[in-house]
């Protein structure tokens, strides 16, 4: 089978397609042709091993597998002898945030892993494209109570996590305030936004609405940037460790802070998020945002291109 190999850690020219030996399932698990698959910020911490962090999972001093992946949308081709829940023809679906070899054209696992029949409603690209993301976009959500009533200023609405975590929020008759570059307004609409800072023509943080939540699902904004903004007990979540790596710190500080605080949202059971997801496609509630699509063959050049950071959503590699 081809696949998208890496031998070391390191950024895209890395990156080779090669043919690969093709995996045999065991006797618990589902031999599953890969249709599609995304290249996402996890991928792009599986590719370099960074932070390193990321290393106690694919491997200390070099990838325990050099087949690179973490989602998968395809259809069962072979099933082993123990397996009850899939059957060969079934369409699937699955993700796992340590890392799988999934950029390939097979790909064997447990069906008691992370993976799901699909809904019939979705393409494999739609259904791939509503994995990584979603599932860190429910772990923002998933750790705090929300009210009808609340309000939630959302950084970096157009990311894969954001363009979820919008549409999740909207699920749950939010007021979302959401902030984009100038290119997605009209996307951020779309998606349901009640209102839209364009962060390349006006400062959000000079909003003078307050809020009960700050979702930052990209990263690039702080604790303290956005204290004038929150209600006195409001809650800050991102994505990232902080400009100085302070934000599991002052969530650990949290429960002596009185007052606004921080809530660092460690992403936990991918297998409940993707029933999750199942339901929300299958009741067409959910529309992944699709930036771009690349054929294997150039993976690199998807890398490359979500790494610097341009992505709008999801980047879709087709198999």
């Amino acid at each position: 089978m081809k696949a998208a190999l890496r031998k070391k850690y390191g950024d895209h020219t890395n990156i080779t397609v090669e043919e690969y030996p093709t995996p045999k399932p065991k006797d618990n698990e589902v031999l599953v042709r890969v249709h599609a698959t995304t290249v996402n910020r996890t991928d792009c911490g599986v590719l370099t091993g960074l932070p390193y962090v990321f290393r106690f999972f694919t491997g200390l001093f070099g990838p325990n597998t050099p087949v690179l992946g973490t989602d998968f949308a395809g259809q069962v081709e072979a099933v082993g002898i123990a397996v009850n829940d899939f059957k060969v023809g079934d369409k699937v679906f699955g993700f796992h945030d340590d890392g799988l070899p999934t950029q390939a054209e097979y790909l064997a696992y447990p069906e008691d892993g992370n993976i799901s029949t699909m809904p019939d409603n979705v393409s494999c690209a739609e259904a791939v494209a509503s994995l990584e993301g979603a599932h860190y976009a429910i772990n923002f959500i998933n750790k705090v109570k929300l009210k009808p009533e609340d309000k939630v200023l959302l950084n970096g609405a157009t990311g894969g996590i954001g363009s979820a975590a919008l549409q999740l929020l909207k699920d749950k008759n939010i007021y979302v305030t959401a902030v984009c570059n100038t290119k997605n307004v009209d996307l951020i609409k779309s998606l349901g936004a009640d209102k839209v800072y364009d962060y390349e023509k006006e400062d959000f943080t000079k909003d003078t609405e307050k809020y009960d939540f700050v979702f930052d699902a990209v990263g690039k904004s702080s604790f303290g940037a956005c204290k004038p903004l929150m209600k006195d007990k409001a809650i800050y979540i991102s994505s990232e460790l902080g400009p100085r790596n302070e934000n599991p710190f002052l969530a650990l500080a949290a429960p002596f802070m009185g007052g606004k605080k921080v809530v660092f949202p460690i992403p936990v059971d991918v297998k409940r998020s993707i029933e999750i997801m199942k339901r929300l496609l299958s009741e067409e509630k959910y529309k992944p945002v699709i930036d771009r699509e690349y054929a294997l063959d150039d993976i690199a050049a998807a890398y490359k291109y979500v790494a610097a950071g341009l992505k709008t959503g999801n980047v879709v590699v087709k198999i």
